[in-house]
């Protein structure tokens, strides 16, 4: 039992295998984008950081995805 459900292990590892990959998917679409476009950077608020989109760019595929695979238990 955790948090009051009734999770197994394989799903937790299932869980974090898809989200792994989806985080990196989203890392490589916003390389992508940036490329296309010929920047270097989102933006200068972070300088040599990359911006603040680039320090949240695998979070923005993660977040849904986590939603619907945790949502199924």
């Amino acid at each position: 039992m955790y948090f009051f459900t009734n999770i197994s292990y394989i799903y937790i590892i299932f869980v974090s295998l898809i989200l792994s990959i989806a985080g990196q998917v989203g890392d490589f679409a916003a390389s992508s984008i940036k490329r296309y476009n010929d920047i270097k950077d989102f933006s200068n608020l972070i300088p040599g950081h990359g911006g603040m989109l680039d320090r949240i760019d695998s979070i923005l595929f993660i977040a849904p995805i986590a939603y619907l695979l945790l949502m199924r238990l």
